[in-house]
């Protein structure tokens, strides 16, 4: 289950770099950069659970507690992700790094999060495959 969780990770990171380039090429120009973080959230959260709801019964959680898994696991690999490769890769600071999680500033970056940790419990429930069989 998990490398099978860690490919469709992979697809994410992908899909999420798309929706970053479309976001600068097309709405920051046009709207602004806070504009561009709010549509850019908005349109990645829906792309995470549609690809979920998509892999969820090849990622083949075994029940609830699976699915979970698989969610705090993407959080880990995206955070570390954030992190590790923004910081050392992309070279941001730390300070600039932390200020995406100022929600009180505006910041949305917290429910890509929730969608990642939660996405998978929602399609394997929604899916009938939450339980701890198949139906």
């Amino acid at each position: 289950m998990i490398p099978r969780a860690l490919a469709i990770w992979v697809l994410l990171l992908v899909l999420a770099n798309v929706v970053g380039a479309a976001k600068v090429l097309f709405v920051i120009p046009r709207l602004g950069e806070y504009a561009g973080h709010l549509i850019g959230t908005i349109v990645f959260c829906p792309v995470i659970f549609a690809v979920t709801w998509g892999s969820i019964r090849w990622m083949n959680p075994k029940g609830s507690r699976d699915a979970l898994l698989i969610g705090f696991f993407w959080v880990l690999l995206t955070e570390a992700f954030e992190f590790l490769a923004g910081h050392y890769l992309f070279g941001n600071s730390w300070e600039r790094l932390l200020s995406a999680y100022n929600v009180a500033e505006g910041q949305v970056w917290i429910l890509v999060l929730l969608t990642c940790l939660l996405s998978p419990i929602a399609a394997a429930t929604l899916r009938g495959r939450g339980r701890n069989r198949w139906p």
